[in-house]
């Protein structure tokens, strides 16, 4: 393990430009972790963070409410898939992945169903770091060394093909999902999906002809559809939630990351009106028994509001277009043996290498070079900011083929 010395030491930042203390300075292009949409020291989040800062910086929420936390919540209402009317705050997306699932197996015995507690995910997915959310990733180094005490459920691949597979290799995956469902539905709670994007676990587009035929199954079958959009919601796949590209609604959607543009941990659960009316009554074991100290924290809130304004002012869709476009451009020109498949979305750019080897070094590469990128096991990959220029995306995208060029 490196010693926290010898690592590059952030002291200030201005738009995608990372500031170091020995002087450097980094096109950031992975966004921290995919949250900076909007770069750093954006002068209209930092107003809107001191404004809040000013009245009040927290309150508890239980049994209290606050202007911050009804207003985002009916903001989320209106920008989401119709009918997810009602949002649950709580701390991160790892912790709002949580509160999805408690729902979804909660949810089941509140409207009389007995043992539908298992859930169905992904190979190759990821959706946090606590212990249930580790259940539901697909096993890898985040998950491993609790391998021996997780308690998983159902795993199925994704259709091959990427975004536009051909409907019979999308109908294959889910004759998969509707043989699992036909023998189990009884005792599945949920199917929970990064939709259309499965980022930390390698990046892997898939058809949204999967998550419609997914939907309609998991109503047949009486099973909740929960799309986990932490790290693809506000815009990030090129539509505002990635859920959109297919043209339908999840029982259950987490957002996070972005949601408050990286100034501080936050994350909503949504839910549709059937899984909310589940909870209610005067039975108080019917009740989400789950309140995170700092659930709508009201400078999150703030944030939130006005990260959402400058989206859809500052018409961020088409600059993410705009981003795409390079991005495909500039990956069409790539050619190495080393590179197994090119992926591209939003403002997502992805180069699988043939082994992870082929990456080794290339983090000190990269800041030699004047940007911050780190590969994820054999994939080397951009996610920037959205206000990020033409030209420094171009450097970043440099920086990639040149490394790639001297593979031998």
């Amino acid at each position: 393990m490196r010693q926290i010395s010898e690592l590059p030491k952030m002291v200030s930042g201005e738009g995608v430009i990372m500031h170091l203390e020995d002087g450097r300075s980094l096109i950031d292009g992975i966004s921290s972790w995919w949250a900076v949409i909007h770069g750093y020291n954006h002068p209209a989040l930092n107003a809107a963070l001191l404004t809040q800062a000013n009245k009040f910086a927290h309150v508890m929420l239980g049994g209290m409410t606050h202007n911050p936390a009804l207003d985002l919540a009916a903001k989320l209402v209106s920008i989401t898939p119709e009918g997810l009317n009602h949002v649950f705050f709580s701390d991160s997306g790892s912790i709002g992945v949580e509160v999805a699932l408690k729902m979804s197996i909660q949810y089941w015995k509140n409207i009389g169903y007995q043992g539908k507690s298992k859930i169905i995910s992904l190979r190759n997915g990821y959706h946090g770091d606590t212990f249930k959310a580790m259940e539901v990733s697909d096993d890898s180094d985040f998950t491993r060394a609790f391998s021996d005490v997780l308690k998983r459920g159902f795993i199925l691949d994704i259709p091959e093909g990427g975004f536009d597979a051909g409907a019979t290799v999308v109908k294959q995956a889910a004759d998969e999902l509707e043989a699992l469902l036909q023998q189990e539905h009884q005792h599945i709670a949920a199917f929970i999906v990064e939709p259309i994007v499965q980022c930390a676990g390698g990046f892997n587009i898939y058809s949204p002809l999967y998550l419609q035929l997914a939907r309609e199954l998991c109503t047949k079958y009486n099973v909740l559809l929960v799309f986990d959009e932490v790290a693809t919601g506000f815009g990030r796949t090129g539509k505002m939630f990635a859920a959109e590209h297919a043209g339908i609604t999840p029982d259950i959607m987490i957002l996070g990351k972005a949601l408050t543009a990286g100034y501080m941990g936050h994350a909503a659960t949504l839910a549709t009106s059937a899984v909310f009316d589940s909870f209610l009554g005067d039975n108080y074991e019917k009740a989400l028994m789950h309140g995170p100290t700092f659930m709508a924290n009201p400078l999150a809130c703030a944030v939130a509001l006005q990260s959402i304004s400058i989206i859809e002012e500052e018409h961020y869709l088409q600059k993410i277009e705009k981003i795409q476009s390079i991005i495909r451009e500039q990956f069409d020109t790539l050619t190495s043996p080393a590179i197994v498949a090119k992926r591209s979305i939003g403002a997502i750019g992805a180069l699988e290498m043939k082994d992870a080897p082929c990456l080794s070094g290339f983090k000190e590469f990269s800041q030699q070079h004047g940007v911050w990128l780190r590969p994820i096991g054999n994939v080397l990959y951009l996610m920037p900011p959205y206000i990020i220029s033409e030209k420094e995306l171009l450097t970043i995208l440099q920086v990639m083929k040149e490394w790639i060029q001297q593979i031998k």
